[in-house]
């Protein structure tokens, strides 16, 4: 099995570093408040929280360039903060309200953003693997040296259709970035019972698809072996696969009790391996940052976050009439090109 790269040494500047934490912390926070509202009645439906995961896609976001692409499955809130999505936006969608980012009719898994080229958010376990070859293999088409980032579990890594788009991927030389983000739990069933043989990463080298197993948990880890996978396909060498070892310290959803695992395991986890305490530590002893200092980010964020859920709240509900909106392309005009 392949070791996990953790970086030693910070190789980035102070103002990276601490760009790296806010992130972090915003996602964090966003999810926090999101699991309130939720409590609260104000969020239907289902949420999946990131915390514990926010590493991987901050450290991730850090090697995109404009244009590049993301897609995602549910647990896509952090995703959407890392790649500029505005939190209003997001948090209205949550709660259903006319200033979502679907004009409140998507809810937590499924909003978009054409303008940051993310392209969701899908529910069905899996099912974004195939399309973000579609969307890598349009950008190979135009020719225009984009990637698509796509991102699933571990519990999606075992499903029929990821095998499909391995073959066709490397089999067409695509710019795409398969991303596992191994939480070690697929809902409530540990990767351990779930998955034999060998490692989620090596799966892909069945196919020749080049990869790594990265230490989720320290985003400048994720950012090194990212900017190797990026480097590859803006090569046109094709396909990269990283396996993302990272952990979440809530449930699968906000239903789950979360009661196959103790509470020293994940007390654990928040003790010794905590991203953003990982970064706080590198400010401190670096003497980028006081304790003041990160005090009052973490208050700037709180409020950002805060009025984030005030906007959501305030945001009317989708009129009755919107449930016909949206369904169907328009028709265009005999002869018109799409």
């Amino acid at each position: 099995m392949a070791t996990r790269k953790r970086a030693a040494k910070p190789n980035v500047s102070a103002e990276e570093l601490m760009h790296y934490y806010k992130e972090m912390l915003l996602i964090r926070r966003f999810e926090e408040k999101a699991g309130q509202l939720y409590g609260m009645g104000l969020i239907g439906g289902f949420c999946h929280l990131y915390i514990g995961q926010e590493a991987v896609v901050v450290g991730l976001e850090a090697v995109a360039e404009e244009g590049d692409n993301r897609i995602t499955t549910y647990r896509d809130h952090g995703h959407m903060l890392a790649c500029g999505m505005d939190p209003k936006g997001v948090m209205a969608e949550l709660t259903g309200r006319e200033g979502g980012y679907s004009k409140g009719k998507g809810g937590s898994m499924h909003m978009f953003s054409k303008e940051k080229r993310f392209y969701g958010g899908h529910g069905i376990v899996g099912a974004n693997v195939p399309i973000g070859a579609g969307l890598a293999l349009a950008d190979q088409y135009l020719g225009n040296d984009r990637v698509t980032f796509t991102y699933f579990g571990d519990g999606a890594a075992n499903q029929g259709q990821v095998y499909e788009t391995y073959n066709m991927a490397e089999l067409w030389d695509l710019p795409i970035i398969f991303v596992i983000e191994n939480n070690q739990y697929a809902m409530g069933t540990s990767v351990k019972r779930a998955t034999k043989g060998m490692t989620l990463r090596q799966r892909g080298e069945a196919f020749g698809i080049p990869g790594e197993e990265v230490d989720g948990m320290d985003v400048l880890a994720v950012k090194e072996a990212g900017q190797r996978a990026v480097e590859n396909c803006r090569a046109g060498k094709g396909p990269y696969l990283l396996e993302v070892m990272t952990y979440r310290y809530r449930g699968h959803s906000m239903s789950d009790p979360a009661k196959y695992r103790t509470r020293e395991e994940v007390q654990k986890m928040r003790d010794e391996r905590d991203p953003i305490e990982h970064v706080r530590t590198m400010l401190l002893e670096g003497k980028h940052a006081s304790e003041e200092d990160l005090k009052a980010i973490d208050k700037e964020v709180k409020d950002r976050v805060n009025d984030s859920a005030e906007f959501a709240k305030e945001s009317p509900e989708p009129a009755v009439e919107e449930l016909w909106t949206d369904i169907y392309a328009a028709e265009l005009p005999q002869g018109e090109a799409i």
